[in-house]
């Protein structure tokens, strides 16, 4: 087995930077003010860095002008980026670099098959829905998207942060290869997080615990390009009335119009900070960081 274990480092060896880093496929919604201001918030408690990322790499799930009302919303709520917004369209060639180093390093390679004959070898060999197969007929066709792989079996991802549970998957047999660069030319969340993270000094990513899963393929990722590990902490998902996680795919209404103070209260009751009651929006921050020192800093 090769255990890939992540465990933090101590705070004097760290130089803090985090992100929170949106796609613009509509307005900023409750469930992204909940990751956005619990990124802020640990980003201020540590005395670091906090930035915004623009991550628009699917142009055809992109609205144009969420990008600037996303950032004129969190701007209304007290939240800029201590540094220039970083747009992830801008930079392919880091993704292409990265690319070529996988490549030669024998773990991508590329997959021309139809979701009917990736479920048919699913079904034949027992795997889920989602995992992907390597045993594939079209898998070196040309012209095709690119899968990473990881040849040696049984290989594990450990990571954990503060109070929070220890997270282990196995990427062989819970995941599969998975997809780094898509069939129709554009690149995969995976990768671009990744690249983009180390590129940027990201020291620790603060996000849903809906990316639990997303994690372990970064880490092997990282190892494998060389890069630092980030420290990873996901909080719990905001949800509407029907149990679901508000999205932009299950309709969550926009927050341009409501009050900020009311809605940060809301964000911080969430995150299980209570009801500071702030008059200000600088007494919340000032408040809201001192409940997030004693309940996540270590």
């Amino acid at each position: 087995m090769c255990l890939l274990a992540f465990f933090p480092m101590s705070l004097s060896q760290r130089a803090y930077c985090g992100r929170f880093a949106p796609s613009p496929t509509g307005p900023l919604h409750f469930g992204s003010l909940v990751c956005a201001l619990a990124s802020f918030l640990d980003a201020r408690a540590h005395n670091g860095t906090w930035l915004i990322r623009i991550e628009d790499i699917d142009p055809p799930r992109d609205v144009p002008g969420a990008d600037q009302a996303i950032l004129k919303t969190l701007a209304r709520l007290g939240m800029t980026s201590d540094i220039p917004v970083v747009r992830q369209s801008q930079r392919y060639a880091l993704y292409e670099e990265a690319l070529r180093r996988l490549s030669q390093q024998g773990l991508v390679y590329g997959c021309a098959c139809s979701r009917k004959e990736i479920a048919a070898v699913q079904t034949e060999l027992g795997l889920p829905s989602h995992v992907y197969p390597r045993h594939l007929p079209q898998r070196n066709a040309r012209q095709t998207g690119s899968v990473a792989s990881h040849p040696n079996l049984q290989r594990s991802c450990r990571f954990h942060r503060s109070s929070l549970r220890l997270f282990s998957e196995n990427l062989e047999r819970d995941v599969g290869d998975f997809v780094i660069k898509r069939a129709d030319g554009l690149w995969a969340y995976q990768l671009a997080v990744v690249v983009d993270d180390a590129e940027q000094g990201i020291t620790d990513v603060v996000r849903g615990e809906d990316l639990l899963d997303n994690t372990p393929r970064q880490i092997f990722l990282q190892r494998k390009l060389g890069y630092p590990t980030p420290q990873y902490l996901h909080i719990a998902l905001a949800l509407d009335g029907h149990g679901q996680k508000l999205s932009k795919q299950t309709h969550a209404p926009a927050i341009d119009n409501e009050d900020p103070l009311e809605l940060l209260n809301a964000a911080a009751i969430h995150l299980g900070l209570g009801s500071l009651n702030a008059k200000t929006p600088q007494a919340f921050y000032a408040a809201a960081q001192e409940y997030w020192a004693e309940k996540y800093l270590y």
